[in-house]
């Protein structure tokens, strides 16, 4: 994955490079995401018999060829031509959901005509309306769940897009929110057009009775993407949520946020089967998802390492990420004495401290 990031930013303006791979304020909580996977070890089982060994699962009651589903990223066009529909295809050969975002730069319709499972992902709007009409117009598409955002009543600042006074590129657009090829988002300013833009299109009201408001409106799957506390993903199973993603949003919202993966156990003990657990955010390899897996999620979602494929070489560029991703999975898996991904959640774990620097010697008395 590094590989693929690497390659992606010899090829991508400075400004859309960071863009995607920056996080909020100090970029503290970008940092965690990382560290908290290299924290977690597990303890491999021997003896076990895994000639047979396979990366399939099950996600939203569907089945997945490895427990993973891409991320909603925006404006994928941003990076490459054919934006979206390359990362749908190759997410579609690779037998993975494809999240399509509120602001995808390629329309859910056209996404959905390339076939594979596609899941739409919701930002709650300051014309409520417009947000349900939203969600019907995915379910009128085909898509086969519904993942509503909770922790962006706004965007966090984002410095290293502030610093660029970022704004979207001539001929790409949020085609779900934009009837025009330009908008705030395409006007640098005296910082980030793209935080300017979503300020105004999103409500900073969304409660849980939003919640039930969609709940009620679709007969989809409902996905909460963005819980970190247990108590929220308590009430959400009891609000009929199907699943919920544990998630600092990436480290790009409140900086110093807990990492996914820390409160994952937590928020899994507590919901106890009530709903699916999902978590993102650093996810770089084949061992993280078995790592999550052995925390008790039911699979990861990753957003950055496809757009870096995508970015150095289109839909095969996807396709290799989605490749290494599950080759990585399938040798974790027998190494670790696991004869599939059922067997990854019955690991023990070990979260080691983080490292700091040693003690020096004291002073005499």
């Amino acid at each position: 994955m590094d590989d693929a990031e690497r390659a992606a930013a010899a090829v991508l303006p400075p400004e859309v490079r960071d863009f995607i791979a920056g996080g909020s304020g100090r970029e503290r909580a970008l940092a965690a995401n990382r560290e908290a996977f290299d924290r977690v070890f597990v303890t491999p089982r021997v003896l076990r018999d895994v000639s047979g060994c396979g990366t399939e699962a099950v996600l939203l009651g569907r089945p997945v060829r490895m427990p993973v589903a891409i991320a909603p990223v925006a404006y994928h066009r941003m990076v490459h031509p054919d934006g979206e529909l390359a990362t749908a295809r190759a997410a579609k050969a690779a037998g993975v959901p494809f999240t399509v975002a509120t602001l995808s730069s390629v329309p859910v319709e056209e996404v959905t005509a390339a076939g594979g499972s596609v899941w739409f992902q919701l930002y709650w709007l300051r014309e409520h309306g417009r947000s349900l009409e939203l969600a019907r117009r995915a379910e009128d598409a085909g898509c086969e769940a519904l993942m509503l955002t909770v922790d962006v009543p706004w965007m966090g600042r984002r410095l290293r897009d502030v610093r660029n006074r970022f704004a979207l590129p001539a001929g790409v657009r949020a085609a779900h929110l934009d009837a025009g090829a330009a908008s705030a988002a395409h006007r640098p300013g005296g910082g980030s057009a793209v935080a300017a833009h979503t300020a105004r299109a999103f409500s900073p009201a969304l409660t849980w009775s939003c919640v039930e408001e969609l709940r009620a409106a679709t007969r989809l799957p409902l996905v909460l993407k963005g819980v970190l506390a247990p108590e929220d993903a308590v009430r959400a199973a009891e609000s009929g949520v199907d699943a919920v993603v544990v998630s600092n949003h990436g480290g790009r919202q409140l900086d110093g946020a807990l990492p996914g993966l820390d409160a994952l156990p937590a928020v899994v003990e507590a919901v106890g089967g009530a709903c699916e657990v999902l978590v993102d955010g650093g996810v770089r390899s084949g061992t993280d998802v078995l790592t999550a897996l052995a925390l008790g999620a039911s699979g990861v979602l990753v957003g950055r390492p496809p757009m870096w494929g995508l970015a150095a070489g289109g839909e095969d560029g996807v396709r290799r990420v989605l490749d290494l991703l599950a080759c990585e999975l399938g040798d974790a898996l027998g190494l670790a004495g696991c004869a599939g991904t059922a067997g990854a959640r019955r690991l023990r774990t070990v979260r080691l401290p983080q490292p700091g620097p040693q003690p020096g010697p004291q002073p005499g008395p």
